[in-house]
């Protein structure tokens, strides 16, 4: 096995993008977060067990279509390296991995994400069940070092999960367009997308009844009061899930239950709370098969296939530069 690990972030990086985040989000109107400061490794860990939920639908749905077409995408994209932007655990890519290796293509897996142990711990899972792929993982921002992206041989670059949802609008056109900027003729681009669906199933798979989202979702404050000095109390807000129509995504709210001033000592500020002011921690987008051919043709990027589940809850779409 062969397993390297570049930091693209860095600890003083990472910790100044912090301070700026918490510093605009939390003297904004109204305040926000982004959800990027949910992943340290225990909320990666509370991911990985959201996906595992009941409630939690898109998981089960996209690894149900890389089970029926994975197949399909190593063949059509003959890649021998495959990029995974925000990897996680990388647990349904192994569906990918193995479709690659058994085509005789695949040489090389880049994983790419924030968090260095998970990383960690999916290269030594994925070194193990597959001994000769070269395993190049890298920690970084996707929004802000795709250039540092090995540019190599015949590349399938995965973003998985309908993490896209996470951007709204500006910034979901801007990335797009930088994804398609950085994919060479011959490239290509698997793209996971949640679909609009029934709204009590959408809210649900984001207020699960066993806690689990609530737990992941007040970990950004446990990030901020531990990286920043903070003393925001999480027993002091709670989880709140609603669907925006008129976006058509889910907000992740946090709640203030009472009036409260969080004081965050690395940046010498005291936030003031109102009881019922909320705090956006997330957008989750919601699309549909149309919308997402649209944006990715006003990124430079053809569909060759789009794949749906049997229920239609959740779509790949694997697209290459025009």
């Amino acid at each position: 096995m062969s397993f390297t690990l570049t930091d693209h972030l860095g600890p003083v990086d990472a910790g100044a993008a912090l301070r700026a985040d918490v510093r605009a989000g939390l003297t904004a109107t109204p305040k926000t977060l982004p959800p990027t400061w949910f992943y340290d490794a225990r909320g990666s860990e509370l991911f990985d067990e959201i996906t595992r939920l009941p409630e939690y639908y898109p998981t089960r749905a996209e690894r149900a279509i890389l089970v029926e077409h994975a197949d399909e995408v190593a063949v059509l994209s003959g890649a021998d390296t495959l990029v995974e932007l925000g990897s996680g655990t990388s647990e349904k890519t192994q569906l990918l991995l193995e479709s690659l290796t058994t085509a005789g293509t695949l040489r090389r897996f880049v994983p790419f994400d924030v968090d260095a142990s998970v990383l960690r711990y999916a290269g030594q899972v994925i070194g193990e069940r597959f001994p000769d792929l070269a395993v190049d993982a890298a920690v970084g921002d996707f929004t802000q070092h795709l250039g540092k992206l090995p540019r190599e041989g015949t590349r399938l670059v995965a973003f998985l999960g309908s993490t896209i949802g996470n951007f709204e609008p500006a910034a979901r056109a801007s990335f797009l367009a930088d994804v398609g900027a950085m994919l060479d003729p011959g490239d290509w681009f698997l793209l996971g997308t949640d679909l609009v669906k029934d709204t009590g199933r959408l809210v649900a798979a984001y207020d699960d009844a066993a806690g689990v989202t609530a737990a992941f979702n007040k970990n950004v404050l446990a990030v901020v009061d531990r990286e920043l000095d903070a003393d925001a109390d999480l027993d002091a807000f709670e989880h709140v899930a609603v669907w925006d129509a008129e976006h058509s995504w889910i907000e992740m709210r946090l709640r203030s239950t009472r009036d409260q001033v969080v004081h965050v000592g690395a940046l010498d500020l005291d936030v003031p709370f109102a009881a019922g002011e909320d705090l956006r921690t997330e957008v989750s987008t919601k699309f549909t098969v149309e919308g997402v051919a649209a944006e990715l043709a006003a990124a430079g990027l053809r569909v060759a296939e789009c794949w749906t589940d049997p229920d239609g809850d959740f779509a790949l779409t694997l697209a290459t530069p025009v």
